[in-house]
This record gives structure tokens, sequence and C-alpha cells, in this order.
């Protein structure tokens, strides 16, 4: 018998592995004990686990009698369709951890140079920022994307994409103290192509050289330029990673202070410092492929950027503020960030003063993933939903202006 069998119509959604599992074991063992025994159950739960697939797929596969049991010839169709399945299924799944492990460590040797520096930060800062430029340096902006250089208000900027006047305004990662306009090029750029729209990402001061509030002021420098040149406010995306997406909810809530026009939505990805006191987070152990980033230095960097300043003031720390007025909000962050739980925290207090904030989880164990769209599947995935987010923002607003 060469074991085809007409495909039916629709496979019953009921069937669970484990009842093929179930079945795979009985048809081998021939023995409702030994199978049971296999599999860690009980005879009883077994045969009720045979009956419940030959009700499913309506048909008996097997002849059970108090000295034997045998396959029918529609169990024997089953038995070797089952084990293909559940034969493809676990191929799948060690596929799947092995490309998991193997871009783990991909992203975690990208790290590992900058991690390094992090605890030597008082002595080496020009250290921790070369080895944030080569980190970036080691991928490129999508072909297709343009990027030429303006002077927005005074401060030094890329513009990036296929359109103009930019509609995003990026404002960079980096612990406050690292990062550049021009090592975020790829990460803009790709933001680019997934909102369809011009990005302007500005080379804003670092702390400890310029402590708050001077990125603040630059990126409000910025904001204003870009609403100088014609853009509406409603049109406008901000996007910030790690500490630039504690900067950006700065730049929020002055603008809500100085009663000035609000953008017309946010995107924070892996917001960092959202709580400068940093009383939620703990220190995570290393697993080989996620360098960790310990409170301490988080801490230090946040001192570093503050200067003294308290961190209970609503500019600097969200939590502490009246988020009413905000616009809509993305906000996305790995499962296994230091910063998910602040974030959580975000979402929940945004919500709570009536923001329409929405908080996407990814299962990475990196912060800012995204930085690393162009090999990481939920990298892809988080910025092509970031630039739909954009996109709609932007054509919600042209259409409500006719």
């Amino acid at each position: 018998m060469d074991g085809k069998v007409l495909p039916l119509t629709q496979a019953p959604d009921a069937i669970e592995l484990r009842h093929l599992r179930a079945f795979i074991a009985v048809a081998e063992e021939l023995n409702f004990g030994r199978a049971a025994s296999r599999l860690y159950l009980s005879p009883p739960a077994l045969s009720r686990q045979i009956s419940t697939l030959e009700r499913l797929v309506g048909v008996t596969l097997l002849l059970r009698s108090t000295h034997r049991v045998e396959l029918t010839l529609a169990g024997e169709a089953l038995l070797d369709c089952a084990r293909k399945l559940l034969r493809q299924l676990e191929d799948g799944i060690t596929a799947t951890r092995s490309i998991g492990g193997e871009l783990a460590s991909r992203i975690a040797k990208y790290w590992a140079p900058v991690v390094a520096d992090f605890a030597r930060i008082d002595v080496h800062l020009q250290d921790l920022r070369d080895a944030t430029e080569a980190l970036h340096a080691q991928f490129s902006p999508p072909p297709e994307v343009s990027v030429r250089s303006v002077n927005a208000g005074g401060v030094p900027s890329l513009l990036l994409g296929r359109q103009a006047p930019a509609t995003v305004l990026y404002v960079h990662g980096g612990a406050f103290v690292s990062g550049s306009a021009f090592g975020y090029r790829p990460l803009a750029g790709a933001l680019a192509v997934a909102a369809d729209a011009g990005v302007l990402v500005p080379e804003f001061r670092l702390a400890p050289e310029h402590p708050f509030p001077a990125a603040l002021e630059d990126i409000l420098v910025v904001y204003q330029w870009m609403l100088e040149t014609g853009v509406p406010a409603s049109q406008i995306t901000v996007v910030g990673d790690s500490s630039g997406g504690s900067i950006t909810l700065s730049l929020l809530n002055t603008l809500k202070q100085q009663q000035m026009p609000m953008p017309g939505g946010a995107v924070l990805f892996s917001p960092g410092a959202i709580d400068p006191t940093c009383s939620t987070l703990r220190d995570q152990p290393g697993d080989g492929k996620s360098p960790p980033v310990s409170v301490a230095q988080l801490r230090q960097f946040i001192q570093l950027y503050l200067a003294g300043h308290p961190l209970d003031d609503p500019l600097v720390s969200p939590l502490h503020a009246d988020l009413s007025g905000l616009p809509p909000l993305l906000v996305q962050v790995g499962t296994g960030d230091i910063v998910v739980e602040d974030a959580h925290r975000l979402v929940d207090h945004a919500r709570a003063h009536g923001v329409d904030a929405q908080l996407e989880l990814y299962p990475i164990a990196t912060h800012a993933f995204q930085i690393f769209w162009s090999f990481l599947p939920e990298a892809a995935d988080a910025l092509a939903r970031a630039g739909q987010f954009a996109r709609d923002i932007r054509t919600g607003a042209e259409s409500a202006a006719g």
C-alpha cells in the first residue's frame, strides 16, 4: 500500500499535536500501557486522546481488543502523514532556534565594544563615542535614500529620504553622551523608506560638555524651524530611540508648557531614562548573547546629562508629568530589554491622562533593537509599523486640512 489518500476538504481545526503524538506512540508500540509510559500519561488519559482524535477525524484509526491493538487502513495512512508532520515541525523549531541564536550572537558582537566602554565613561568618553560610531558604521542607508546636510535654525542636521520637506523629526539615542546624525543615517534612512517621508536628524549637543537642557533646546529649535518651513505640526511625527525617547518626551512637555502646536504623533524605540531614578530597573545576568548593562552605569549617564538638575522635574521625568494633551504615542520595546517595565509604566501613565498610547512588545532581549533592521526580522517589522504610524499621521492631517 502506498499510503496515498484523498485529501480532506478541510482539516479539523481542533486536532492538536498532543493527539498526533499519542497516536504515533500507540501505533508504534501497539500497546496502550507501553505507549502511556513513553508519554508519561496514564492509560485512561491516553485512551481519551486517541478517542478524541478518531472523533475529530471521523474514522476508526485503531482496532482494540483485550489482547492486541491493530492499525486500520486509515490509521496506517494517517501514521505516515503524522510522522512527516511532526518531523517537519521539529526541523522547523531546530532551524528557528539556530537562526535565533545566531542572530542574538551577531547582535551581541555589534554591541560588545560599546558595552565594554560603558563602565569606563568617566575616563574614556571618547572611546565610548568612537565605539558607538563604529557600531552604526557597519550598516548603510537603503540605496534609494538620498542624504543631504541642512542647517535647521542653526542646528546642523541631516535630511534623509525621497520627500522634502521633512515630516519626521528623529532624535537619536546614545545615552545622552554619544551618537550622531551621521551615525544614525542607516536607521533614519530605513525609517524614511518605511514612512515614505523625509526624516530630519539633528546633530544636537551632547553631555557632559553640554548638559540638560542643551539637547532639548536644540531639538526645540529644529522643530520650530520645521514649522517655519511650512510643515503643519499635525503632519509631523517625532521619533526617538533610547535616550532620544526621553528627549522626545521632554520636547512634547515643553511644547505643552509653551502652548506651541503639538506634532501629530510620536514614536519611542526602547525609550530610556523614563524614570531618571531607575527605581524599577534591575540588573540582568548576561547570557553570552546579550551583553548586560548595569543600572549603575545607566544612572551614571543620566547624572552626566542632568548635572544636578532635579530628577523629579516633569520635563525630564515624564512619569511625574501631566501628560494630558499629548499626541498619540507608539512605544516599541523588546520583552528582554532592561527598560521594558518602564515602557509599561509610561504607557499606563499616558493612558491614565487620556493619551492614545500603544505599546508594542517584541520577543527581543537587546536594547534599541530597531538598529538592526537590515538582518533582524523583528526590527524590520517594528520599523514597518512605525513607518505606517507616521504615514497615518501625515495622511490623516492632510485629509483633515481638506
